[in-house]
């Protein structure tokens, strides 16, 4: 019964008492019972009350409207024990209260409770390999809640559960409270965080057709080797085991073992119980090519031909379901340009067992008309829905496509804002309406970095740079940067926006500023630029960005024993011109129809130089193709690049205008160390060249080396030249064509810190005048 109006009630008297915790004793229930004469004869008689007024006992915080509430004893009702008995469950249901009475006296009930505390603090003791940092976002137990004894038990697996996933799986929490003054409590997480279980050995039975090594490779546990003590991935996780699963079973798939099974997986604890021994039991099967490939329809309105021309399937071709998922997407997004809605894509299998091969019907019928009711979005405390939504090429009231709702769970899970991200769809207000839960977690998106370096052409230097791949949650990305060197100071800025006017347009702009001490040429330079671009998509691999930009150099300080060239381009002072250019990418690495293989193009031109003294056209291209041979364990690449610079206005270009090679394009030479040189001048300065072309054909291979130790070989062969001049002081300077070579091989060495690469090189044609740079160490880029 509640109180109304502000006013007391003669039915109900509150007592309040405060009550210590002093030591926590059990709930108990007292229920007077009237004295009653037995007789053998006579039937039992339930108990029953009638209660006139109920006194509370014992509150701090909790009104005993609540208390009376949770209870539900009505004046003058007659209840059964029972009902009272169901009132006090409901009361230590709660979770409000750490003890409960109930003393019925007469036509007066008692209720005496004792309220859970309040948490003062949360910690975490015991902990040395993990911050506290980690833990916090995860525990529910929070400061100025109510405490629950369930919560901190929650909050102890959950963090046995992070050192688990570390792969301690004998860390052990035990959840304690110290008690403070005012009714509150500490609540103090001990743990012992045990030791690591690694995994020893990671192996496989029935691969035939891959190595140990190289399915090692695509696993992400990895074996405990020298640098165990650093890499995460060699600890025993049973979720990552299977995640592993899945990822040997796509590996399979996609290259054409379509019975590929994984019939067990066992781990074994070692004698010393410290270590793991995995063995993936497989069923490789037979590799299987694609047969006959057909497109079929019942539909009126479909033409098969017109969705044949637009599949990739090929007869021949190694079998892979991606591929078939990639042509499926190719059809329906045509069904959709042609205004057919509802319109499905399903392949049919047939196998050909005697010939290897899998004909492929593809059937165009109608599907069943569902629609999108709602994209329902969870867990992005930061990131907008918007951000999430443009994954997604579907909207509300749009038909429902399974498919597409798969392709934009992965779009989603690529933006790399979130650690996890679960999309699913569900039934709606109605059997035709679908709604599409998105649930995410978050990740951290920015980064701070300040370091050094050395080098023995610049020496020490300092980098500090900020990167925010999700500004303000909006998916913008950010980058500002600073280096310094005993030769160099550069600033660099760069903001890009993906979704420009809620479209799949990307705007950016750059910036920088550089200004060196080029000790080999005897002159100072300086060199600003601004850059905003667009960047959409033109077809399916296809990309082009076109560019406007304000650049601008000037040459100062030129040494009185510089050659004429560098003297006179300097006696121009600083030149400033704005122009705009374009380029185009191409890339099939990711859509291409071999998972082995892949092509890169890329081409750009700029036009630039309006309002300086040289008005240029400026183009480069590249080429650049990978594939890999004997079942995956060799990597062979290919790359061709070159570069053009024309003048339009009949003037010169500048040294700070031209080409200039080193060893990231022709291993074996130092930066500047070919090309063009004036070999009258005191110190033959390099000059850089209008033109270049360069040619650089590897391999990459495993040693034969423990695969936990990251380290693998390559050989390498790289060809080039750069020439032209339109100054060549009255042909004193020879700007030829002079091709250069040289031959050499690398360490790749994967480490904690990145992937580093160690080249040695050996020139086996230069120029007399070349310097060259035998050996070089720089972070590896993946193709």
């Amino acid at each position: 019964m509640k109180k109304s109006g502000g006013q007391s009630s003669a039915f109900f008297r509150k007592k309040i008492e405060t009550t210590s915790f002093a030591k926590r004793s059990s709930v108990a229930i007292f229920l007077g019972i009237s004295a009653l004469s037995v007789v053998p004869s006579a039937p039992a008689i339930a108990q029953a009350y009638s209660f006139s007024s109920v006194e509370i006992e014992g509150t701090q915080r909790i009104q005993a409207d609540t208390i009376l509430s949770y209870l539900g004893i009505s004046r003058g009702e007659t209840i059964p024990a029972a009902a009272l008995n169901d009132g006090y469950q409901r009361l230590i249901g709660s979770g409000l209260f750490e003890k409960v009475e109930l003393l019925p006296q007469g036509n007066k009930l008692i209720v005496r409770v004792q309220e859970y505390p309040t948490v003062n603090v949360v910690s975490v003791e015991g902990n040395r390999r993990l911050k506290d940092d980690v833990f916090a976002p995860l525990l529910k137990s929070q400061p100025r809640r109510v405490y629950s004894p369930t919560t901190a038990e929650k909050d102890a697996q959950t963090i046995v559960e992070v050192y688990q996933a570390q792969g301690r799986l004998a860390a052990k929490v035990t959840p304690r409270i110290i008690r403070r003054s005012n009714n509150r409590v500490d609540v103090v997480f001990e743990v012992i965080e045990g030791k690591t279980v690694e995994v020893e050995r990671l192996s496989f039975v029935g691969n035939r057709a891959f190595s140990d090594g190289r399915l090692r490779r695509v696993l992400q546990t990895k074996q405990a080797g020298i640098l165990r003590q650093f890499i995460r991935a060699d600890s025993y996780a049973p979720d990552r085991i299977e995640f592993d699963k899945r990822v040997l079973t796509d590996f399979y798939m996609s290259r054409g073992y379509a019975d590929f099974k994984i019939q067990n997986v066992t781990s074994e604890f070692s004698r010393e119980r410290d270590a793991f021994f995995i063995t993936f039991n497989v069923q490789e099967g037979q590799q299987f090519r694609f047969g006959n490939i057909t497109t079929t329809s019942d539909l009126e309105e479909v033409n098969p031909d017109d969705f044949a021309a637009v599949s990739k399937l090929r007869s021949g071709v190694v079998y892979s379901p991606g591929h078939i998922e990639n042509t499926v997407a190719r059809m329906e997004r045509l069904a959709l340009q042609k205004g057919l809605n509802f319109i499905r894509v399903e392949p049919v299998i047939t196998r050909n067992p005697r010939d290897l091969t899998l004909d492929v019907e593809l059937v165009i019928a109608r599907g069943p008309r569902v629609v999108v009711e709602r994209i329902d979005i969870e867990g992005n405390a930061t990131t907008l829905d918007s951000v999430v939504r443009s994954q997604f090429r579907i909207a509300e009231g749009d038909p429902f496509n399974p498919r597409e709702i798969r392709e934009a769970a992965e779009r989603v899970r690529a933006l790399g804002f979130f650690t996890t991200a679960n999309v699913r769809p569900r039934e709606g207000s109605s059997p035709d309406r679908v709604v599409v839960d998105v649930d995410v977690e978050e990740a951290p998106t920015g980064s701070l970095s300040f370091g050094g370096a050395y080098s023995l052409e610049n020496g020490f230097g300092v980098n500090l740079s900020y990167t925010q791949k999700n500004l303000l949650g909006r998916g913008q990305f950010l980058k500002l940067s600073f280096a310094n060197t005993s030769d160099t100071t550069s600033f660099a800025f760069k903001f890009v926006e993906p979704r420009f006017l809620g479209r799949d347009l990307a705007f950016g702009v750059e910036a920088f500023y550089n200004e060196s001490v080029q000790a080999s040429s005897f002159f100072d330079s300086r060199e600003i630029a601004l850059r905003p671009s667009l960047d959409f998509p033109v077809s399916e691999n296809g990309r082009l960005g076109v560019r406007a930009f304000v650049s601008g150099s000037d040459m100062y300080n030129a040494k009185a024993d510089s050659s004429a060239i560098i003297t006179n381009e300097a006696a121009r002072g600083q030149q400033v011109g704005v122009g705009f250019g374009l380029t185009y990418n191409y890339d099939t690495r990711r859509t291409g129809l071999n998972p082995n293989a892949g092509v890169l193009l890329r081409f750009s031109t700029d036009v630039g130089g309006f309002g300086s003294d040289y008005q240029y056209v400026k183009s480069e291209a590249l080429l650049r193709a990978q594939t890999k041979v004997l079942s995956d364990q060799v990597t062979l690449s290919a790359t061709f690049e070159g570069g053009y610079l024309a003048s339009l206005n009949g003037g010169t270009s500048r040294f700070t205008d031209r080409f200039h090679l080193g060893p990231s394009k022709l291993r074996g030479f130092s930066t500047n160390g070919l090309g063009p040189r004036d070999l009258t001048a005191v110190n033959q300065d390099a000059l850089g060249g209008n033109a270049y072309a360069v040619a650089r054909l590897e391999a990459q291979f495993p040693l034969g080396l423990p695969e936990e130790y990251g380290l693998s070989g390559g050989v390498f062969l790289d060809a080039g030249a750069l020439w032209g001049l339109d100054d060549t002081l009255s042909g004193t300077i020879d700007d030829g064509v002079h091709i250069r070579s040289s031959i050499g091989a690398s360490v790749f060495w994967t480490t904690p810190i990145g992937p580093l690469r160690l080249n040695y090189a050996h020139t086996l044609a230069k120029e007399a005048y070349d310097k060259e740079n035998e050996f070089e160490l720089t972070i590896s880029t993946s193709f």
